[in-house]
């Protein structure tokens, strides 16, 4: 009788343990989203990031990405991973800078001009205040903006080559106001229209263009209803990787530095890729059929661009993180 109690105690406690392991498996799970398509080289970076970070912390911290989207309205999400929600994002400074005004200087006309400079803009004093002031004060975690998707060009169904081209064209932007103020400074007229909609404003004549990097022509096929890109090279993007706060501080110390470095890694790998990659896509929006203007006058967008910086009180903040760069080895 007694090795009888023995045996179910022994095979209770096998049970609670296995149990526990099941729970514990799914324990940290959290949802990561994107507005891109999964043919975009993101995707292919965001789920590397889930596979090394699934196989580094046993199983117990899974990423499920989502591509295109699916998982709602960018606008929704960062408002959901505030409130703690374990969702995350691909977002970018622009948008962060709606809780943070400074950070969005990222984002503002021809700031950096390569991925070893936004590798440098992590030891920034002034990005790590902000940084921490958003997940303080906002619930937003910033886990990498290692990410660089490459530069902005505005794509039209004219050619553009001076600021002045642009005047009278409803050019697709997205709605943070670093983004609508310098498109305005560049000369175009600011038009929000959410990512995906982006083909169908233009087919319809809601938009005249866009300005986006070269990807996303080919991603969302918009070489049929875009003539020209002109290669302005007005923003460098930047991309966030953000989660919630709330959530991130939930997670065991080990996890939340596996994370960090895998993302981090992810993005630097992926970002080199594209750039590398850039060419090639290049080439295949001409044998599409696109015209790419080439002899834009640069100069003459820089010094428009500075408006945007004025308008919004950006121009200290720039000084501020270029004496910082000077400083990083």
């Amino acid at each position: 009788m007694f090795k009888k109690v023995v045996s179910v105690l022994f095979i209770a406690i096998l049970l609670m343990v296995a149990t526990f392991s099941m729970v514990s498996a799914q324990e940290y799970v959290l949802r990561f989203g994107h507005v891109l398509g999964p043919s975009h080289p993101y995707h292919a970076g965001f789920e590397k990031w889930a596979e090394r970070v699934y196989e580094k912390t046993d199983g117990n911290l899974e990423i499920k990405v989502f591509p295109s989207s699916q998982l709602g309205v960018e606008e929704d999400i960062l408002e959901q991973l505030r409130q703690g929600v374990p969702v995350g994002w691909n977002t970018d400074s622009a948008r962060l800078g709606n809780y943070v005004p400074g950070i969005a200087v990222l984002n503002a006309p021809y700031f950096v001009d390569s991925i070893e400079d936004v590798k440098k803009l992590n030891e920034c004093p002034t990005i790590q205040k902000w940084e921490k002031e958003l997940a303080d004060k906002y619930g937003f975690k910033v886990i990498s903006f290692n990410w660089v998707q490459g530069f902005r060009h505005f794509m039209t169904n004219k050619p553009i080559k001076e600021p002045a081209d642009l005047k009278g064209l409803r050019i697709r932007t997205p709605p943070a106001p670093i983004w609508q103020e310098s498109v305005r400074a560049l000369g175009a007229t600011p038009t929000a229209m959410n990512f995906g909609d982006i083909y169908t404003g233009l087919q319809q004549g809601a938009v005249d263009g866009a300005e986006l990097v070269y990807d996303n022509i080919t991603a969302g096929n918009l070489y049929e209803v875009l003539d020209y890109v002109n290669e302005t090279g007005h923003f460098l993007l930047i991309n966030f990787q953000v989660v919630s706060n709330k959530w991130f501080q939930s997670l065991p110390e080990e996890y939340k530095k596996i994370l960090v470095e895998e993302c981090d890694k992810a993005g630097l790998e992926t970002s080199y890729l594209i750039a590398e990659k850039t060419a090639e896509t290049k080439q295949i929006v001409q044998d599409k059929g696109m015209t790419v203007i080439e002899d834009v006058n640069l100069e003459a967008f820089k010094e428009a661009g500075l408006a945007a910086y004025e308008k919004l009180n950006l121009l200290d903040d720039r000084e501020q993180i270029y004496k910082e760069l000077e400083q990083v080895d």
